[in-house]
């Protein structure tokens, strides 16, 4: 499906959307007309059509895609795992895992899925090399890990560019981060925890900074 035919497909929706939650029918009703008001509230976001309204210009990629099969008494049975990031370039970014016999709605679960796990990160200029004052990189080092993977993100100059692995390039990316070095220990072959691992580091700049951040 194309990204035209996306975005008619989710207008659509959006036309006979009848909110479940008290929050999407604050969205609907216009008493909420900005994503970071229900991060700043501590609201949970379980509609995705809330993200639909207030973040338009969501862009998501798939990340990667992986044959499941699981034995049952039946048989054998085979799914496909799609694993997929979203996000504005500007500070949202959000990852997200889908299963389904076909590709296309794997895809489709894996977007729902991220959307509803969307999170507001902070950029900025923590590197001693720059100090321009831009947010094109991190304002500080940070960790996050998923499984037995490992990820640290640090703050690059800018014109450096991202010098992490595709997956994390991906989320990197999406999330609006131009320059950062990153490393990583564990089994980063695992593109799931990979890709989370890099989403949990992400989520961690928004921790508030302590002595030893300012000395990183």
């Amino acid at each position: 499906m194309s990204r035209r035919s996306q975005r008619r497909s989710r207008e659509s929706a959006l036309e006979t959307w009848v909110p479940k939650t008290r929050l999407g029918r604050m969205v609907l009703e216009g008493q909420i007309s900005s994503i970071h008001e229900i991060f700043q509230e501590g609201y949970k976001i379980k509609e995705v059509e809330i993200v639909d309204v207030l973040v338009p210009e969501l862009r998501d990629e798939v990340i990667n895609i992986n044959l499941v099969q699981k034995q049952t008494d039946a048989g054998e049975r085979s799914k496909f795992r799609a694993i997929v990031a979203v996000g504005n370039g500007e500070g949202l970014i959000g990852v997200g895992a889908g299963k389904a016999r076909r590709v296309r709605n794997a895809i489709e679960k894996g977007i729902r899925d991220a959307k509803l796990n969307l999170y507001p990160i902070r950029r900025g200029c923590g590197s001693w090399e720059c100090d321009c004052g831009e947010p094109h990189t991190l304002p500080f080092k940070v960790t996050g890990k998923s499984g037995s993977v490992e990820v640290t993100l640090i703050p690059g100059p800018k014109g450096l560019g991202l010098v992490a692995g595709d997956t994390a390039k991906v989320v990197l990316t999406l999330a609006g981060i131009k320059d950062c070095w990153s490393k990583s220990i564990g089994a980063t072959q695992t593109t799931t925890s990979f890709a989370f691992a890099t989403f949990e580091a992400l989520k961690n700049t928004t921790r508030v900074m302590t002595p030893r951040d300012w000395a990183m």
